[in-house]
């Protein structure tokens, strides 16, 4: 990286608006959705380096993700949370692309079916978003809930991923 600061950023454009890419010399740690303040995920504010090498992979995997050429993400990540929060979004790394899961199943994937609350909250402090698919896990009626993205954002993601199934499946 081309700075001194720990956290470092740049913007990108892209078919659910304009993201901000965060990342530290160890890797990415946070895709962020416009106007997203560093509250939620309890980041340091980045400076901008637009020319940082992971950045710049980030930007292309995920022009790529947009174009529908990559499925599957292969960038050094530095999440940044608790414990817990980190075996949350290590277990969503896990879900592949175009299919989802409840909050029930992903609690039952981590050996408890009544973590399910703690679940939704590491969910919602997750920092990367797209690249860690928080947007894969649905309500157990099937209703998209719960997003930082926004529901619309989620339902866009969720139809890119699912190109083969009827729309409505997925319809607010």
């Amino acid at each position: 990286m081309t700075t001194d600061c720990e956290f470092v950023y740049t913007d990108i454009i892209s078919p659910v608006g304009k993201m901000k890419l965060v990342a530290t010399a160890r890797g990415l740690t946070a895709v962020l959705w416009e106007g997203e303040d560093y509250k939620r995920t309890k980041l340091s504010t980045p400076v901008r380096d637009d020319q940082a090498p992971v950045l710049l992979l980030a930007r292309q995997q995920l022009s790529e993700y947009f174009d529908r050429k990559r499925t599957v993400f292969d960038l050094p990540l530095d999440m940044q949370g608790t414990a817990f929060q980190l075996e949350v979004w290590e277990a969503l790394l896990t879900i592949p692309y175009g299919q989802t899961k409840s909050y029930g199943d992903l609690a039952r994937q981590l050996g408890d079916i009544k973590a399910v609350r703690a679940v939704g909250g590491a969910l919602n402090k997750n920092p990367i978003s797209i690249i860690v698919p928080c947007h894969r896990i649905i309500g157990k009626s099937g209703k998209l809930i719960g997003f930082a993205g926004g529901l619309k954002n989620k339902s866009i993601l969720i139809d890119l991923e699912m190109k083969d199934r009827a729309p409505t499946l997925f319809d607010l």
